[in-house]
């Protein structure tokens, strides 16, 4: 039996769950205008899945990077949405 689909579907579930809540915490302490730093997080791991032998590791770095990736596009719709009132504004971080 090859477990190999099984394993990915439940990497990519945890990687999107995780990347919607970096984002939110994200645009929270940092806003959009730390873009650079979330885009460099994502390359990383797409870069290092070029490298690694493992097909199963290679797989999950490259599925984390791209929703990291993914997320950078977030991050611009998340300050949106917490101009519109739906998520919390951090008191402290100057606009």
């Amino acid at each position: 039996m090859n477990y190999y689909g099984l394993v990915i579907g439940s990497i990519m579930i945890l990687a999107a769950g995780l990347g919607h809540a970096l984002v939110i915490k994200w645009e929270y302490y940092w806003g959009v205008k730390s873009w650079p730093g979330l885009l460099a997080l994502g390359l990383l791991p797409v870069v290092v899945s070029c490298f690694v032998d493992s097909t199963l590791l290679s797989g999950g770095l490259g599925i984390l990077g791209a929703t990291l990736l993914w997320g950078v596009g977030e991050l611009f719709r998340q300050k949106k949405r917490v101009e519109k009132g739906w998520f919390p504004r951090n008191p402290k971080r100057k606009i």
